[in-house]
């Protein structure tokens, strides 16, 4: 005997069916044509209309009207040489990426590069790309290596990113850097840091070395199996290489003294225990050097449509700062000094225009965006000082924070 089935099971069934029955490709095209979640809620002024799905019945674009979009979407795109996938130079640059989204008045596109030293290379030759992430020590490579006497008229910098320390990391019996003259040296695999950085040391002081291509736990591992002399190493501290890492007997941190060879593109430092407590003993610390990284752009001729583009990446990324220095964001984000100089570099002219003018609508100091690691209450203070008129009681200082905050807010939106 048949049951009869009930309406509402009739209609799942229907559903179901339908779903089972329609072709793949359908629906893939449905689920391409959704439109994008937007990065931040858009102004008033600046919110666009999405377009209606394009429907069998409606009429196909005209040339003109695809010609319109392209130069729409292309106007205000610039593109971002980032580094190896692996490499912390990316997160960096997505992170820009998703917050200076604005549509079609500003979209950034992070590039998955050859690494920190082809960076440079992208930004000279490669078509579309107008800023990249490097090292401070990338130009000695094209000055001296390549060629390129005018290196530092093509490209400037914006800012200067966090600062990575030289691990040199060796066997006991290697006390010095001279000490590895001749012997097997790991570098890194090409495109990162140390692949580049590690070599140029040593033929700065001219002492050479059997540059081998590992990098990491694989390097580590040659060292301890006595196929290796020595690692190195480029990276902000604490290293993940070396961070937590136990008493290594019978290993230890190599010095990389700061001298006179090192004084264009490096930093003195120190590699201390706090940092590395099983490495380093107490109460000591292993003086090393450090190597800026790079926000640069290419110098394009002022008034070009390529130097407006440029230019309007440096406004877009300077009014988001202040969003990037806070979680769930990168930490080194709250690091960073505008004012920093970056050693052997120019900085990008259209960026003195704009802290100055940064300067003079803040009033006091650089504008919040612009204050690094300063906390809220900081700038607070910073603006009290800066009044004609100092509160003089709690509650007027209240009130007066009160006005602060809301003062904030709305130069932020």
């Amino acid at each position: 005997m048949h049951r009869v089935l009930a309406r509402p099971a009739l209609l799942a069934l229907a559903t179901l069916s339908a779903a089972l029955l329609t072709p793949v490709g359908a629906v893939r095209a449905q689920e391409q044509s959704a439109a994008p979640l937007s990065i931040k809620p858009a102004r008033a002024s600046e919110r666009r209309t999405v377009e209606p799905r394009v429907s069998e019945s409606r009429e196909p674009r005209s040339a003109s009207d695809e010609a319109a979009i392209k130069t729409r979407m292309n106007q205000w795109t610039v593109g971002l040489a980032a580094g190896l996938p692996d490499g912390g130079f990316v997160r960096f640059a997505s992170e820009m990426a998703r917050t200076m989204d604005d549509g079609d008045n500003m979209r950034l596109i992070p590039m998955v590069t050859r690494g920190t030293t082809s960076n440079i290379a992208d930004l000279l030759y490669l078509r579309g790309v107008d800023v990249a992430i490097t090292y401070a020590d990338a130009f000695d490579f094209y000055a001296r290596q390549a060629g390129l006497s005018n290196i530092n008229d093509r490209i400037r910098y914006v800012l200067r990113f966090f600062i990575s320390d030289v691990h040199i990391y060796a066997r006991d019996e290697f006390k010095t850097l001279q000490d590895l003259k001749g012997q097997k040296v790991a570098v890194g695999t090409a495109g990162v840091a140390a692949a580049h950085t590690g070599p140029l040391i040593f033929r700065r002081l001219g002492i050479d070395i059997e540059p081998v291509a590992v990098g990491g736990p694989v390097a580590l591992e040659k060292l301890h199996k006595g196929e290796i002399a020595a690692i190195v190493y480029v990276a902000s501290k604490p290293g993940e290489l070396f961070s937590g890492k136990k008493a290594d007997p019978g290993f230890h941190f190599v010095p990389v003294p700061y001298t006179q060879q090192f004084s264009d593109f490096y930093y003195p430092t120190s590699i201390k225990a706090d940092t590395y407590p099983g490495l380093v003993a107490p109460d000591t610390a292993v003086e090393t050097i450090a190597v800026p990284s790079v926000l640069a752009v290419y110098n394009w001729k002022p008034g070009s449509d390529r130097a407006d583009r440029v230019n309007r990446f440096v406004d877009t990324l300077f009014t988001n700062l202040a969003r990037l220095q806070q979680p769930p964001f990168h930490p080194g984000w709250k690091d960073l000094n505008l004012e920093a100089q970056v050693p052997g570099w120019q900085r990008y002219p259209y960026v003195d225009a704009v802290l100055e003018r940064m300067k003079k609508e803040a009033n006091v100091g650089l504008a919040p965006a612009a204050t690094g690691g300063l906390s809220q209450q900081d700038r607070f203070e910073a603006f009290l000082e800066s009044q004609a008129k100092a509160p003089t009681s709690k509650a007027e200082k209240e009130e007066l924070y009160r006005s602060f905050l809301d003062w904030s807010r709305k130069r932020q939106r």
